[in-house]
């Protein structure tokens, strides 16, 4: 399986059957036990191990088979059910190892094969056909004890090969693999709210208990002398890199680009020093001061950080910090945006920001360019300018609901190319299936922050599976 997420995942496999069957139906068994190999085969990469507990065909194995995912501490489990399978066998498996199970209910082909079929030799060796193709017949009983014993569990029907089936499949991975990335997540905090943006206030503590990440709480005077430690070497360095992924102005100056290197290291130290995986800030501080100077120098180090997946949501964005995190683990990016303007002539929204972008998804280079005067915001400095690359778009909000519950907005739709505005700020061109119009309203009505996470490609499928890992609701715009 292929895969943008970085990091690797513990998944169970588990076939199931009916001891009782094997000596009944010669070749039975390894037959089905081949198609549990291929199985997990297919699961198997360098970012998935595989924990294979083999045939569950009676209880004893079941207890193995638990005992097994427990040692390993698997994430996911895949319950194949190879044949019909007593429910008794497959109950103590999934309620002792406690993590989320997909079950798999994949024919070996499409249809049997009637006129051959009926041609076998003996009724024996018809039924031992039969209970090859029979895995249908378990997906009820092991739905009604699931749902009984208030077990969540998700169903995918099809057969061994088919695309649709293991696109679903990939799409379970995939999720499973963005939890648990989340799941180790440090995200640092460094500053306070933009004061007044009501809609950003958010509660560190569901938030944790839901994506089960860890927040820091982080001091600016931190960062503040990390940059006095920045030597001249590290400076350069910096400097090189600027003329090696941005497109820098001739506009900016040197003491601008050697501002904003300084605190580019400085960032990069503060990420190793406290380990974080992301990064939410605002910060003012009194004009002329050394965090000022330093809060006003943060946005080419951010998207440096963003790029390299470690995103930062300025404005002291948590939620969407999140939202951020979570598409760039899906390898699809994940840029820190706003609605900019409607275009009611072309039936688009304009999206951006001032910063920071996720350069990895641009369309062409991207623009570091300087600004006397940060909208909105103290100070000037130096700022990105680019648009998101051309082609299909996911845009991912984490909202929180009038009763306090968390949920993830998602719509999918188009970046095109066209007039965007030249401010020192990244910008684009979306269009939506649902019309423009039809578009702000309904995400609007949804109750999200005013900021969104956007990357590319159309991965709403993965982030419904990933909201069902989580125990939360999705809603999805179009």
């Amino acid at each position: 399986m292929e895969s943008g997420i970085h990091g690797s995942l513990k998944v169970g496999l588990f076939g199931i059957g009916l001891d009782t069957y094997w000596p009944q139906f010669k070749g039975l068994k390894q037959r089905l036990e081949g198609y549990q190999q291929h199985i997990h085969r297919r699961l198997e990469d360098e970012s998935v191990i595989v924990i294979d507990a083999g045939m569950v065909d009676n209880l004893e194995k079941s207890y193995e088979a638990a005992g097994l995912f427990r040692r390993e501490q698997v994430d996911l489990i895949f319950l194949y059910i190879s044949t019909y399978a007593l429910s008794a066998t497959v109950l103590p498996v999934v309620q002792q190892t406690r993590v989320p199970v997909v079950v798999l209910n994949l024919q070996p082909s499409r249809r049997i094969d009637y006129e051959s079929f009926n041609r076998l030799g003996s009724r024996e060796e018809m039924t031992g056909e039969w209970l090859a193709h029979c895995q249908a017949c378990s997906a009820p009983e092991i739905a009604s004890v699931f749902n009984r014993a208030g077990i969540a569990y998700h169903l995918v029907t099809g057969t061994l090969d088919d695309a649709e089936s293991w696109q679903e499949i990939e799409a379970w991975v995939d999720a499973a693999q963005v939890a648990n990335v989340l799941s180790r997540t440090n995200i640092g905090l460094m500053g306070h709210y933009y004061d007044g943006m009501l809609d950003v206030y958010s509660d560190y503590t569901q938030l944790a208990a839901v994506f089960k990440c860890h927040f820091s709480l982080i001091e600016v005077d931190e960062l503040v002398a990390l940059r006095g430690s920045v030597t001249e070497a590290e400076l350069q360095a910096m400097l090189t890199r600027f003329q090696q992924t941005f497109q820098v102005s001739l506009e900016c100056s040197p003491a601008e680009l050697r501002r904003a290197a300084v605190t580019t290291c400085a960032l990069s130290r503060l990420v190793q020093k406290h380990g974080l995986g992301a990064l939410a800030y605002y910060y003012e501080g009194q004009p002329g001061s050394p965090a000022e100077d330093t809060i006003t120098s943060v946005i080419a180090g951010n998207t440096l950080l963003t790029a390299n997946h470690v995103p930062v949501a300025g404005e002291y964005e948590v939620k969407n910090v999140l939202a951020m995190k979570i598409l760039d683990t899906f390898g699809v990016g994940g840029s820190f945006s706003e609605f900019y303007a409607m275009d009611f002539e072309d039936d688009i929204v304009m999206l951006g920001h001032d910063g920071p972008a996720h350069a990895a998804i641009a369309e062409g280079k991207v623009n570091l360019v300087p600004l006397q005067v940060y909208h909105g915001k103290p100070g000037k400095g130096l700022s990105i300018q680019m648009s998101v690359a051309n082609g299909p778009v996911t845009l991912l909000s984490v909202l929180q609901d009038q009763a306090g519950q968390l949920r993830l907005l998602v719509a999918e739709g188009q970046s095109e190319a066209g007039p965007v505005l030249q401010i020192g700020n990244t910008n684009s061109r979306y269009r939506f299936p649902i019309g423009a119009k039809a578009f702000v309203n309904t995400w609007a009505k949804a109750g999200p922050s005013h900021h969104c996470a956007i990357g590319v490609g159309h991965i709403a499928n993965k982030i419904e599976r990933l909201a069902e890992l989580l125990g939360i609701k999705v809603i999805r715009v179009c």
